[in-house]
């Protein structure tokens, strides 16, 4: 992974620790949607390498997360 970057760095972080509340989140209330958004985005800031590649696999798992809960 590209450490040079304090951005990629501070995002893989960030996004990491989201993944980890909605991972909780899911588990507590038994979601599987929410359970697996969460590993999904625990996931994705270990190959992750670019800022471009973090926030869009997060917006892509955020948008699934919310168009598959709203649906029911």
């Amino acid at each position: 992974m590209d450490f040079d970057h304090p951005s990629v760095l501070f995002s893989g972080l960030l996004i990491g620790a989201i993944g980890m509340g909605l991972f909780l989140h899911g588990k507590r209330n038994a979601d599987l949607r929410t359970l697996f958004a969460g590993i999904a985005l625990s996931v994705v800031p270990l190959v992750g390498h670019t800022l471009l590649v973090l926030w869009g696999t997060t917006g892509l798992c955020a948008s699934a997360l919310y168009i598959s809960n709203r649906r029911g």
